[in-house]
């Protein structure tokens, strides 16, 4: 659970002239729940979103809301602090796994692993739903418009460069319902594949963290391995693509404004799960502005540990490759309960702090390397 710290004040609380107008650049999940906790405490608040409609980064794929970075369940976390699910959610407690030899490995639990929602401007995604709650909250949000004032106090505006991409098809189906996922390099470098079906609408994707330029052979790939696997079939097949970027900033404060989601780094390294992240620092830029508490000191408290371990995991896998992939689905995936299996895996070990700063500085490493190929470039 999210909760206010005794901390030191970075933030004075928000005075006469400051309660006028709080600024919040981007209209993603982390702008609209800071948004929302804002406009509810009585403040005004104007949302400013560059693109004309909500969700407009998504195409109504499939995403998942995960229930493993907490100690509740995600939903009752988000109730907590005045956030409703007023969009349309489908709790995961089991699917099928596959190692890169194609062996399967069936895996369950008792609460939910993660909750499935859409993404986009559709009426039912998870987008629409927290602008409508927004809305009535009092916020005033624009579309259409690019904010350049200097009085801009939170930004989140997305991902500022590309840590992992996802690229797949949205499509119709006769399949039942159904999450399956593969670990396996050939299919996803890094990373995994992945096939959600839930009412006849599906995501294929594969989720790729190195060997970007070669993401259509990889999902292609995903593709033809669902379907000699699963029988999947696809019917009015739409292609789409996104990025996220995961990173471990120094400070979540940039020129005196609150940096937000994949705008600051707030998304989990190992899964590339970032929509809890991301919700969880606009409620905590939030109660930053209105009790005039340390935004540095709340996310560190809240998610810095969950970043470390996330990325020594991250670390750890690509260093095993399949293999290590393969001992985590016999050993553990596929032996307990999923959702507690998980959330250990997410608290820090003897093993996680110990690959944790050599993790910190490969990652640093790639990070200036990549920046250096796009300069050169």
């Amino acid at each position: 659970m999210l909760a206010a710290m005794a901390a030191p004040v970075l933030f004075a609380p928000l005075d006469s002239a400051a309660r006028d107008e709080i600024s919040i650049v981007g209209a993603g999940p982390a702008g609209l729940a800071c948004a929302i906790v804002l406009a509810r405490a009585g403040r005004r608040v104007v949302v400013h979103e560059h693109q004309n409609r909500v969700g407009a980064r998504f195409h109504g794929d499939f995403q998942g809301l995960d229930n493993w970075t907490g100690d509740c369940d995600v939903l009752d976390e988000l109730r907590a602090h005045g956030i409703e699910s007023n969009f349309e959610y489908h709790p995961v407690r089991g699917g099928i796994a596959f190692d890169a030899w194609g062996r399967s490995y069936p895996y369950t639990s008792s609460a939910p692993i993660y909750y499935l929602v859409k993404r986009g401007s559709d009426p039912d995604t998870l987008d629409c739903g927290l602008l409508r709650q927004a809305i009535h909250a009092g916020a005033d949000v624009r579309f259409g418009h690019r904010h350049s004032a200097n009085n801009v106090r939170v930004i989140s505006c997305g991902p500022r460069a590309a840590d992992v991409i996802a690229v797949g098809y949205l499509f119709q189906t006769d399949l039942a319902d159904g999450a399956w996922i593969c670990f396996n390099r050939e299919l996803a470098p890094l990373g995994y594949s992945y096939l959600l079906i839930h009412r006849g609408y599906g995501t294929v994707a594969s989720c790729i963290f190195e060997d970007f330029k070669r993401e259509h052979l990889f999902l292609e790939r995903t593709v033809d391995f669902f379907r000699k696997t699963v029988g999947l079939r696809m019917e009015a097949p739409r292609k789409f693509g996104g990025y996220g970027n995961y990173d471990l900033p120094k400070t979540g404060v940039e020129h005196g404004s609150l940096l937000l989601g994949e705008r600051a780094g707030f998304q989990d390294p190992l899964a590339g799960f970032g929509i809890r992240y991301a919700i969880r620092s606009g409620i905590l830029a939030a109660q930053s502005l209105l009790e005039g508490t340390n935004y540095n000191s709340l996310w560190r408290h809240e998610l810095m540990q969950l970043l470390r371990t996330g990325l020594a995991n991250r670390f750890f896998v690509n260093l095993t490759g399949d293999h290590g992939w393969r001992w985590i689905l016999a050993h553990r995936l596929a032996t307990d309960d999923v959702c507690h299996t998980m959330r250990k895996l997410y608290r820090p070990t003897m093993l996680t702090r110990t690959l944790y700063p050599l993790a910190l500085l490969l990652h640093r490493f790639a990070k200036g390397r990549t920046r250096d190929l796009l300069t050169r470039g």
